[in-house]
Formats: structure tokens, sequence, C-alpha cells
């Protein structure tokens, strides 16, 4: 059975509340052995750390997802530093830019996200990225700040930026929406990109796969992600798991299976 890493989920989301247990063990059987658990906000931290110290194999990081804008206090970047210190945290996010979503006040945006870049420079660890319809602008805060590593989650952008992003020591994570046949960019990025930039991942319980369409995303998914990335490809399964999962190892210092 493959061993995969998936390394961005939200397993903490009220969506997983009446079966989350089960949710775990299917992922197990699936061979997804291992979760990133990004926050979304202050009020869930608590919940997160729960959640990962009752569970092997899930792993926690902490941020201030810029969707979530409305929840965000400036006081809860001081409080996320202050949990960086005491807490075991694998990365920083989930944070970024969002100007697809109407009402989200840009330049709040910017002032967390860059406040988030600064606290994950300062604690050696490494980011975790939500980009739409901002990539370019993303790629030149992470510029400016300078000293990160990290990973553009779900990226939409083109080959261009991707190389950019991977000329700064990011990767690009990708799930669910390459396994949608009109999907034309993000496949033929996928088929062709060098291997050691590539995180798999499932955002579940959002961006159902071509299979699972209208329901709720699931980590044992994952293995469908990583069978279409093989089928691009052209190569096996298991080098596509081995690479992608030693890749987030590395990324986000865990432990070898």
């Amino acid at each position: 059975m493959i061993v995969l890493v998936d390394s961005h989920c939200h397993l903490d989301a009220a969506e997983f509340d009446a079966d989350r247990d089960d949710v775990i063990a299917r992922a197990r059987a699936a061979g997804v052995t291992v979760q990133v658990i990004p926050a979304i906000a202050r009020a869930g931290f608590g919940q997160l750390r729960d959640l990962c110290a009752a569970h092997a194999g899930l792993h926690a990081a902490y941020g201030l997802h810029p969707m979530y804008l409305a929840e965000h206090r400036p006081e809860h970047l001081v409080a996320l530093r202050e949990w960086l210190a005491r807490e075991r945290a694998v990365a920083v996010g989930e944070c970024g830019l969002d100007f697809f979503v109407e009402g989200l006040d840009g330049d709040e945006q910017r002032r967390y996200f860059s406040g988030q870049l600064e606290l994950a420079r300062e604690f050696e660890l490494p980011v975790i990225v939500h980009a739409r319809r901002a990539v370019d602008e993303v790629i030149a805060t992470i510029r400016r700040i300078g000293g990160l590593r990290g990973v553009v989650h779900s990226f939409s952008g083109s080959a261009e930026q991707a190389r950019q992003l991977w000329n700064l020591g990011f990767l690009i994570g990708l799930g669910g929406p390459i396994t949608y046949e009109r999907a034309n960019k993000l496949r033929g990025l996928v088929a062709t990109m060098p291997l050691e930039f590539l995180l798999l991942e499932t955002d579940a319980p959002d961006q159902p796969l071509a299979t699972h369409r209208g329901e709720r995303n699931e980590p044992a998914y994952l293995g469908e992600v990583a069978t279409t990335v093989a089928a691009l490809r052209g190569t096996g399964v298991d080098d596509i798991a081995r690479a992608t999962s030693e890749n987030a190892r590395r990324l986000f210092s865990l432990a070898a299976a």
C-alpha cells in the first residue's frame, strides 16, 4: 500500500464533528498516514492543538486565514506569536491574500499576511499560503520580507509564477482540482514540473475530486490525486507517493515514517 502525506486538510472543521474518528480511520486505511492541519482563526487554536495531540500523524499549523478577516483582531498576531513560542507547530498558516471574495479589505489582509510572514521568519517555520487572484502580490510580499520557505496551497497560477515560487524556496500544493479533465493549465503544469516542488493535498472538507462532485471531501481520497498525477506524468503512483511524502516531511520537519 502506498504511503501518503496530506499536506493540507481542515480535519478540525465542523463538517467532521459527527464522524471525525471514522474519517481518520478511513484515511489511515487508504495509506494517508500524515495530515497537516492549518488553523484559520485564533478561536480554533486550542481545539486544533487538542485534536493533534489525540491522534498520531496529525500536525498543527497556526495562522489567520484571509477569508476569515472578520474574526481577526490586531492582538491576534500577538497571540499567534505567543502560541508559536509555546506550542509545537509545523508551520505558520493558513495565511495569505484572497482578492476573489468580495468585501475583504485588501489593506487589512496585507497587514495580517505580512505580520504572519515575519513571524514565520522569526521562528524559522515554513508558511502555508492561500493565494486566490493574488499570486503575483504573494510572490512580491514573500520576496520583500525574505528568509522564508513554504507552500502555496491549491496553486492556481501560471507556470511562470510557479517557477518564481520555486526560486524563492516555495513548493506548490495540488489536490482535487487536477482531477478534472478541463483543468488543462494545472494538469499541464503537474505533468512537467520538477517533482521536488510538489505537495499533494485534499483541502478537505473542501475541493472534492471529480469522482466525488458535490460531496464532502476526505483525506482518504488523496490516493486518487496521486494516481492522477502519476497518469499525467507517465510514472508509477508509488514514485509520486514517495517523492511528495518526502517533500512534505522535509518542508515541515516531520519524522520519517
